[in-house]
Parts: C-alpha cells; structure tokens; sequence
C-alpha cells in the first residue's frame, strides 16, 4: 500500500493526500507542493499513513520539499499582500454598490493569482470589479461565490458547545445533515438551539444518529401494551440516552407511573388503541353541556324546519297550487 501524508492549505479546508516521498515529516512541519494551481506553501495536518489504492482519488503528487526559511518569509509577505487586498477589494465593492460580502482573500504562493471569496443572495455582474483590482495588484484576479457554511469554516467562531467550531478545526468535508436526525434525537425544534453559526442545522447532529437510530430500533414505541413487575400497563414515554421507559399501569392514576429499563418489559399485546388507553381523572375527556337558552332556542328551530318538510312534501303529493298572495296581483285589472 502506498504512503500519503494529508496536507492542508490556508490553515483550514479540506485535508489533501499526498506523497511524502523520501521526506520524514510529522504533523506541524511546514512544506512546498505542487497542485493543480501551481505551487502552494502547506501545512501537514495528518502523520503519514498506509492507505489502499482503492481509496486514492487520483494519483499522488510527489512534495517538493521542507519549506524553508526564504518560504517562510514569502509566505508572510503573501499573508500580508491577502490584507492589503480585503482592503481595496472592500473599497471598490462599496464604490461600485454591488449587493455582495466580501469573506477572504487567498493569495497563491507564486504570487500568480489572488482569490476572493465572496457570498451573496443571487448572481452578482462582477467583470467591473475583475478590472478594477487586476488594473491595482497586475497579476491574475479570481472570484468566487461561496456559502454561508464555507464562510464560517473561513472565518472561524465558537460553537454554542463553547469548543471552536467544527468545520473550521478538524472537519475536512460537509456533510448532510438533516431535520430527520433532529427528530430521531427526541431535540427542540427551537431553530437557535439546532442551528450552527452559519443558520444551517449543526454538523454534530450527524455525529450520534447511527447510535440513535440503532436504539430506536430496539426499544418498543410509545403506546405499547407491556408487562412490568407491577402489572400491565402502556408505555407514555421512551428515555433513548438511558434506555428506559415509562409505563402507566392500566390503573389509570398520576402515581401509577413507573421507570423500567426496556429489557426488563415483557412486550403485551401490541400498540393499544388510544381510546382504550387509561388516563388520570384531570385529563379525561368532558363532555361540553349546552346552556338551557341555547337548548331550547335549537329544539323550537328544529320543529319550524320539521313542519315546512310536511307542508312542502305534501303539496307535492295533492298536486294542489301553492296559495298565492291575495294583495299581489294576478292578472290585468278590469
């Protein structure tokens, strides 16, 4: 199996593999790598590793060689120029009054390109604004569009854990995560308790869904009809974090409730119907009674319609005219 030894540029973003070559490296060293934008300054993020080919994306690029102290200072130097860059490039953003934000710049370690990473709602015309900076910095001018997650893996923050954010420390790829996972975890739909720093649904949602989901399969569902220690009763609700439920024994009390862990059921007759569920005497359901006004308002509107039926239908079944009104006339007066 080949050697890789993962790369990572800027500090953050995806993790690279490539070939370490005869170079000993350990995680921290700084290096030079040639990559498809040319020749980059990276960090190694990851010790080196055995790894199937299967595996490999592509084929491995060779790493040049340990940066040194010249690299060191260029890749200050850059740093400083990315700077210098967010700088201009905000300035000619306002002046032209595009409806974009600027995020961050990148500056290649050749000094052949500057990237600018910009997010906005829709499409933004920027061929202007390429112009303007290639005319200030006379080397090649890129922009791109990003999202909001990739603009909080630049940018960096705090999680509402207190740790810095995922994306942003050791996350080298994003993945889906959806309103699912939440339900399945029994958590708030409250939006700001479920949403990361950049409003999308957090990352770690999808760290423990195989372990809820395989927990969900083994427990019995709320409504199961069980056998407890205590007698039967019908499960009200699932604990998935301790494995337990609660079940309310079919005497139908507030203290008839009790905690068992779910191995310790023995599964009944199957899901009870709601209507035969037991519950305590506050929550039963009352019968709305109607006020006698209103009673008797309905009855006497009853008999009225009940008493146009007949007069109707039977008319129907004499044949006779209907009784016309004797102050409209009926004809041409004589």
């Amino acid at each position: 199996m080949p050697k890789v030894v993962g790369i990572r540029f800027h500090g953050t973003g995806k993790t690279y593999h490539f070939d370490p070559g005869s170079h000993d490296l350990h995680k921290g060293d700084a290096v030079i790598v040639e990559t498809s934008q040319g020749i980059e300054f990276g960090i190694v993020s990851d010790d080196t590793i055995e790894l199937p080919e299967e595996k490999l994306a592509a084929p491995l690029k060779t790493i040049l060689r340990l940066a040194d102290a010249d690299d060191l200072i260029r890749y200050d130097e850059n740093t400083q120029k990315e700077k210098e860059a967010f700088q201009i490039c905000q300035e000619k953003i306002e002046t032209r009054d595009l409806d974009m934000h600027l995020v961050n710049v990148e500056c290649t370690f050749d000094g052949r390109k500057i990237i600018f990473y910009f997010t906005a709602d829709g499409r933004i015309d920027f061929r202007e604004l390429v112009k303007d900076l290639a005319s200030v910095f006379h080397t090649r001018i890129e922009l791109r569009q990003i999202g909001v997650r990739d603009e909080a893996r630049m940018i960096g923050g705090l999680g509402v854990c207190g740790r810095e954010l995922c994306c942003r420390s050791y996350l080298t790829d994003f993945v889906p995560v959806s309103i699912k996972m939440v339900k399945a975890q029994n958590l708030s739909m409250n939006p700001a308790k479920i949403s990361g720093a950049c409003g999308r649904l957090m990352c770690c949602l999808k760290y423990e869904h195989a372990a809820y989901e395989d927990v969900t399969k083994r427990m019995p569902r709320r409504g199961t009809v069980v056998t407890t220690d205590e007698g039967r009763g019908t499960i009200e609700s699932v604990n998935l974090l301790r494995e337990t439920v609660t079940v309310r024994l079919d005497k139908g009390g507030d203290a008839d409730l009790l905690t068992r862990p779910y191995n310790e059921l023995v599964i009944g007759e199957g899901r009870m119907p709601k209507s035969d569920r037991p519950q305590p005497e506050h929550q039963q359901e009352k019968v709305p009674v109607k006020s006698e006004a209103v009673a008797d308002q309905s009855e006497q509107s009853n008999k009225v319609e009940k008493k146009s039926r007949k007069r109707r239908s039977g008319r129907r079944r004499s044949g006779r005219p209907r009784k016309k009104n004797p102050e409209t006339p009926s004809g041409d007066a004589v």
